[in-house]
């Protein structure tokens, strides 16, 4: 079973940056796409980024050159660098791996953007 473990959210100033990271920690299973959703309060689940094995990538039209999304696929790690950070970006952050027939989920990491 795929087990991804995410790492610290935190509290960010708006302008601010932030990376995070989430990897296999067994990293035997074939993984293909990872990415990142989010989650803020009232709200739905949204996708944040996506990038295939291959490396294509998409974001949402929110995040679009402030967020960069890559992966190292010898450590099944994908990552979310974020920068100019604004307060409507504060959610729980959720990454995924998709396996054959399955996708699995990260923990959910806390990002709250505020002065």
């Amino acid at each position: 079973q795929v087990q991804l473990v995410e790492s610290r959210g935190g509290l960010v100033q708006p302008g601010g940056s932030l990376r995070l990271s989430c990897a296999d920690s067994r990293n035997i299973y074939s993984i293909y796409d990872m990415g990142w959703y989010r989650q803020a309060p009232e709200k739905q689940r949204e996708s944040v980024a996506g990038i295939t094995r291959g490396g294509s990538i998409n974001y949402a039209d929110s995040v679009k050159g402030r967020f960069t999304i890559s992966r190292d696929n010898a450590k099944n790690t994908v990552y979310l660098q974020m920068n100019s950070l604004k307060p409507e970006d504060t959610a729980v952050y959720y990454c995924y791996a998709d396996t054959i027939g399955r996708r699995y989920w990260g923990q959910g990491t806390q990002v709250t953007v505020s002065s």
